[in-house]
Parts: structure tokens; C-alpha cells; sequence
């Protein structure tokens, strides 16, 4: 696969992913997943920030791009010269739902490092969606996984997705919309 083919093929792929913890927070608060529970350690389970709201939301969003990019594939495709893939409706959900699983967990890691909400974790941050989402499908989907993400594949989106967050974070953060660049 050429470098720019498993570029397009990555990013294209991953979108169901990428879009839900942004979405999440347009749902807007609703009820805690750990109902104001405490861990052993005093602290919150997970926080205020991650909501059933917001997790269906997300979830639901992700699956709804996936359906959106599978409608417009063949157009995008013959654009880019590359071939593209569609999301089976398995993936449509394991994408995405992983994706908010891992930040979930990677909310409940923070708290056990004594970590407040919003406070960076490196590298956690930016792949902890990534790794649960890519994770679920595989279980879920294990034929169309191996297809779709090569060895090549997964190191661009590896790579990328850092890049990505960092970019889109710093950009939300000069615009207002977050209150810190990470």
C-alpha cells in the first residue's frame, strides 16, 4: 500500500472513532456513569465529564458518520484514487463505542494517578480511544479488522492520531471551546 493510500485509508477508517468524545460534549452533562461514587483511594470512579448521556451520544454519532461515510464512499473513493472501506454495522458501533470505552478508562486511570479532570496524561490521552476502539472491532469483527488494518495502517494511525489530537485540541483551545490545549 502506497504511504499516502494507508494516510487516506487511516484517517477515513478511524472518523467513526475520532468524532465521538468531541460529540459527547455537545450532549451535554446528564448523569455521571459512576453516580458520584468513590474509589478506594477517596477519589471519584470516573468524574463529572463522562456521562451516559454523553457515552450514547458519542456512540450514536460515530455510528451515524460510519452509515453517512458508507453512503458517500464510492463518490470520496473515486476522488481520492483509493479504495475505501465500508463499515459492516458491527463496526459501526465497535468503532465508535470503543472509542468512549477507552476514554472512559482512561478517566478511570487518571483518577487512580491522582489526576484531576482535564489534566494531561501523554500519550494516554491521545490514544486511549484508539487502542480500546481498534481492540473492540478486532473481537468483534475479526475478518473485516484484518483487512482493513494492515500493519501499515495501524502504525499511520498510531502516528497520526497524536498529531491530530494535539492539532484539533490546540486549535478548540485559541477558539474557546476548550479550556485547556490538550
Amino acid at each position: 500500500m502506497h504511504p499516502v493510500e494507508a494516510v487516506v485509508v487511516a484517517f477515513w477508517t478511524m472518523l467513526p472513532a475520532y468524532v465521538p468524545n468531541n460529540a459527547a460534549v455537545l450532549a451535554g452533562g446528564g448523569r455521571p456513569i459512576d453516580g458520584g461514587r468513590t474509589w478506594r483511594d477517596g477519589n471519584r470512579i470516573l468524574g463529572d465529564g463522562k456521562t451516559w448521556r454523553g457515552t450514547l451520544f458519542g456512540t450514536l454519532a460515530g455510528a451515524a458518520l460510519a452509515l453517512a461515510l458508507d453512503a458517500v464512499a464510492p463518490t470520496v473513493a473515486g476522488a481520492v484514487g483509493t479504495a475505501l472501506p465500508g463499515f459492516p454495522p458491527v463496526v459501526a458501533l465497535t468503532l465508535p463505542f470503543g472509542a468512549m470505552l477507552g476514554d472512559v478508562l482512561a478517566s478511570f486511570l487518571k483518577r487512580r494517578s491522582g489526576r484531576e479532570r482535564g489534566s494531561a496524561f501523554p500519550l494516554l490521552d491521545q490514544l486511549d480511544f484508539v487502542v480500546v476502539a481498534l481492540a473492540l472491532t478486532a473481537v468483534a469483527a475479526p475478518g473485516w479488522f484484518r483487512d482493513t488494518f494492515t500493519l501499515t495502517v495501524v502504525v499511520v494511525v498510531l502516528v497520526l492520531t497524536p498529531v491530530l489530537h494535539v492539532l484539533t485540541n490546540g486549535v478548540a483551545y485559541l477558539l474557546g471551546l476548550k479550556d485547556e490545549p490538550w
